[in-house]
């Protein structure tokens, strides 16, 4: 495939025959012609002076202005852009100074007028010209063979055949250049015979085989319609160049008679050419080619097997849908799994209609394929056949059946899966429609509105669906919802409860901290009380508090840890709050050793916020935490939360 790719970008850049042209710069305002022509004849004018001079006379200059820029054809430094001005002149003098200065300039000034001589398409510099074909600077010499290519008259193009009979090595290589740009300046101009007769003696050289691709590429092209024939010829040439380039230009070509001649050239071909028409044949979009890319597909090398497979998307059609889904269950993984990434990608009801199909098959793994599917290709217009086969026995089906709702689904599902969920008995299942539920849930405008539903529920649900439940409530939040869960905290039966309490610990706003407060405190249970503890820190981090009740969630928290690993948890939570108070409760643990570069990490974010407030005690605090750890970050933040202070404090 490298190989193949390498060859066209050649017969690409090849075919990059035309000659890019400067574009105009802004120049300043300029009426006054005779004033800028003194500019580029003074000996007084800078550099610059006379280049923006020579751009004005680009726009408005007349034939009197002619002779003061020929006279600047010979200055190394201003010959550019005195042709640069010469070449918008339309008078026919400009064309007879520039050819009179063939015959004076030497080196980069004659490179620079045999190409302005090739930008006004002078016909009658072809003999001058032809004659520097064979000039001992290759520059030259180059430059002479895209000037004719340019003019590309039949004469011009006369003089590059004759020179290509006799020429070599790169010299060769410039006339053929040439000879392109005859070409195509022929096509442009209605000249059709001529620009085929060109390409056909290109295409028949041995070398160079750049020069051959393009050629075909051109004679196809040129020839339209009665192209075909060529085309076919070079998809069966030994050649990989020439083959390459029909493959190219097949690209470039409409109609199913080319896709026809693209597919009957894949018999008997080596895999690197079978793999090049494959990827030919998907880049046209063609759906004549889907039939051969099926058989393809189907059978033979694996890689001309996946190359096909990845074609199909390209082309879009839906009749490549049942062989994709055919394959999802072939024996090599790398096929079904290539087979997969296609059908997830080629476009259209008629695959989603085949997509669901999958789904209403009887047996698991089809159904369990079109769910990732339509999950990939997000078809929420499945939904109702989703919430079908959360109700069916298959149990894999069923779940990944809700998780796809909980994908795709809206709130408008609410009621369904709300009235599944307490139908279901297993864990995986209530797992399911849990995470369903709460994914609807949470893409309400007013989640609390849902509220009462579930609520409603708790009084007639088993104790795991209850769990379920109140889990779902931890997602919708608000004030019904957290009094919901204080009641199930206290329900008699163990489980209820214990998923209550679990769900108060992880409560994210501040009206649970008096519930989580109390839990720490006064909890029999060791597990609980840590839970609950953790739950309370973590509400400091509430970006909706004000820094008080911050401080006030953190001594509270404070007076009740007991282990490292709840006060890296509180420190975590105090880096977040910009008080003076904060910033001492961190450094309180600045000498521990198992938690001082978290009281480091949190002395520096909190003087980070105060050190403009309060410079003289971030001050003190921050050399003490530079000595306290070692942590790279740490220090690097430190030592510029202290220049602040000190610039804040005056020092």
């Amino acid at each position: 495939m490298l190989k193949s790719k390498i060859h066209i970008i050649l017969i690409i850049t090849l075919m990059l025959a035309g000659t890019a042209r400067m574009s105009a710069q802004t120049v300043p305002p300029a009426t006054d012609e005779d004033k800028l022509i003194a500019v580029i004849q003074s000996s007084d004018a800078t550099h610059k002076e006379k280049v923006d001079a020579c751009r004005g006379l680009a726009l408005i200059g007349t034939e009197k202005s002619i002779a003061p820029l020929v006279a600047l054809l010979g200055d190394e430094k201003l010959s550019h852009m005195a042709r640069y001005a010469l070449e918008t002149i339309k008078d026919p003098a400009v064309d007879e100074v520039l050819r009179d200065a063939l015959g004076k300039l030497r080196g980069t000034p004659l490179v620079g007028v045999i190409g302005s001589v090739g930008v006004r398409r002078d016909a009658k510099a072809v003999e001058t010209l032809t004659k520097m074909l064979r000039d001992s600077d290759a520059v030259v010499a180059q430059a002479a063979a895209r000037a004719l290519g340019s003019i590309g008259n039949s004469t011009a193009a006369s003089a590059l055949e004759n020179e290509l009979k006799r020429t070599s090595g790169q010299n060769k290589l410039n006339v053929c250049e040439g000879l392109f740009r005859c070409a195509e300046t022929a096509v442009a101009e209605g000249r059709k015979q001529q620009a085929i007769e060109i390409y056909d003696q290109l295409r028949k050289l041995d070398d160079p085989h750049q020069v051959c691709g393009g050629a075909v590429r051109g004679a196809i092209l040129t020839r339209q319609k009665e192209g075909l024939p060529l085309l076919k010829e070079y998809l069966r040439s030994d050649s990989y160049i020439l083959f390459s380039a029909a493959c190219q230009t097949a690209l470039e070509m409409s109609g199913t008679e080319v896709t026809q001649a693209l597919t009957a050239a894949l018999n008997d071909l080596p895999v690197d050419k079978e793999i090049l028409v494959i990827w030919t044949l998907g880049k046209r979009g063609d759906p004549a080619a889907v039939p051969a890319l099926s058989a393809a597909a189907g059978s033979g090398e694996k890689s001309v097997r996946i190359v096909a497979i990845e074609a199909m998307p390209q082309i879009g059609h839906a009749s490549a849908v049942p062989v994709l889904a055919d394959l999802l269950a072939d024996n090599d993984s790398e096929i079904s799994k290539a087979a997969e990434e296609a059908l997830a990608a080629i476009p259209g009801d008629q695959a989603d209609a085949a997509i669901m199909a999958m789904l209403n098959n009887t047996e698991t793994e089809p159904r369990l394929m079109a769910l990732e599917l339509i999950g990939r290709r997000r078809m929420t217009s499945s939904v109702p056949a989703l919430l079908k086969a959360a109700e069916g026995p298959d149990a894999k089906v069923r779940q990944a059946a809700l998780k796809r709702v909980g994908e795709l689904g809206s709130p408008a599902e609410f009621s369904a899966l709300l009235e599944l969920l307490v139908q279901f008995e297993s864990r995986q299942d209530l797992d399911a429609a849990e995470q369903a539920l709460s994914a609807v849930c949470a893409k309400a405008d007013n989640p609390a509105s849902y509220t009462s539903k579930i609520t409603n529920q708790l009084t007639k649900a088993t104790p795991a669906q209850k769990s379920a439940l109140l889990r779902v409530l931890s997602i919708i939040g608000g004030t019904d919802a957290l009094n919901a869960v204080r009641k199930a905290a206290k329900d008699s039966n163990a489980q209820v409860s214990d998923a209550a309490i679990r769900v108060l610990c992880s409560w994210k706003t501040a009206d649970a901290a008096p519930d989580l407060l109390a839990l720490a405190k006064n909890s029999s249970d060791n597990a609980r009380k840590t839970a609950a503890l953790r739950g309370y820190i973590n509400l400091a981090r509430d970006g909706s508090l004000s820094t008080s009740k911050k401080l006030e969630i953190c001594r509270q928290a404070a007076a009740l840890i007991q282990r490292d690993e709840e006060k890296k948890l509180l420190l975590g939570a105090l880096s977040t709050v910009p008080a003076l108070e904060a910033l001492s409760m961190a450094m309180a643990h600045i000498e521990e050793p198992a938690i001082r570069d978290e009281a480091a990490f949190a002395a520096v974010a909190i003087g980070e916020q105060i050190a403009e407030q309060k410079p003289r005690e971030v001050i003190e605090a921050m050399q003490k935490a530079l000595k306290a750890t070692n942590n790279t970050n740490v220090n690097r933040r430190g030592r510029m939360v202290l220049n602040k202070a000190k610039q804040a404090a005056g020092q």
